[in-house]
């Protein structure tokens, strides 16, 4: 599976992100269901084949777990952040996004409207 880290250039002494890149329908759609936990530098990002509010939206279902959303719009720009709480039907983008960034609730205020993220591939040693 591939991986990337994630830096928020706006805010740089926020810590990067180290986030599973998930393009596939399935993917996508299983998310971080039935994990009990997400740790404080992992995360999951979610990319949709195009920028819009509604292939955006996300479900809480089998997600055991709280946890900070951060969408993004073509540019890695954050368009919303929002602390998702589990077993909730689904939460939906302020504007229009194509990728989504799942994290520990703890990392919420690591990230605010308007900064630009920067996404490098990791290659594990």
């Amino acid at each position: 599976m591939k991986e990337v880290i994630i830096s928020n250039t706006t805010q740089p002494d926020t810590q990067a992100v180290q986030a599973q890149y998930c393009d596939s329908f399935w993917c996508r759609l299983r998310g971080l269901m039935f994990r009990r936990r997400i740790a404080f530098k992992e995360g999951l990002l979610l990319v949709q084949a195009r920028q819009n509010r509604l292939d955006a939206a996300i479900h809480m279902f089998g997600v055991w777990t709280d946890l900070a959303i951060i969408w993004l719009n073509n540019e890695k720009e954050v368009v919303d952040c929002r602390l998702a709480r589990s077993w909730r039907p689904f939460y939906l983008p302020k504007h229009p996004a194509r990728y989504i960034l799942e994290l520990s609730p703890e990392r919420l205020t690591d990230f605010k409207v308007g900064d630009k993220l920067n996404f490098e591939t990791f290659i594990a040693a």
